[in-house]
């Protein structure tokens, strides 16, 4: 009975620990890379990623010729799903983009939806972690 007892536990708690990597193996804290491309110019982007049991937190470095760390907002990690927005100035003009993805390991693809020039785009986008 005890030796079956040792077993059953031996069973769970190697299923917990197995469960656990595969958490940190898709958890989005890090930092993400990708290029866009407007306007025939491409610019690298940059997220910088924590995450605090569902709460995100961060910066995303990238979008303009002078490209400075913005800080993520309302931003929330749950069943391997990345939410937050982005809210930016320039020509007097406030932007807030809102970012929607999904975590696969060393690959974050998702979308991004804000209203640029007086239109609403959303555009499609996969960033891989830096090995940084």
């Amino acid at each position: 009975m005890v030796v079956g007892l040792i077993v059953g536990l031996v069973g769970v708690l190697g299923l917990g620990g197995s469960g656990r990597a595969q958490d940190a193996a898709n958890s989005p804290a890090g930092t993400w890379k990708w290029t866009t491309e407007r306007g025939g110019q491409k610019r690298e982007n940059t997220l910088k990623l924590k995450v605090d049991g569902t709460k995100l937190t961060g910066t995303i470095t990238g979008g303009g010729k002078e490209p400075t760390d913005v800080a993520i907002e309302d931003g929330s990690f749950k069943d391997g799903e990345v939410k937050f927005s982005v809210t930016r100035m320039g020509k007097d003009q406030k932007t807030t983009s809102k970012y929607v993805a999904k975590v696969t390991g060393d690959v974050l693809k998702g979308t991004v939806e804000g209203s640029f020039g007086g239109k609403d785009v959303k555009r499609d986008f996969e960033a891989k972690r830096s090995k940084d």
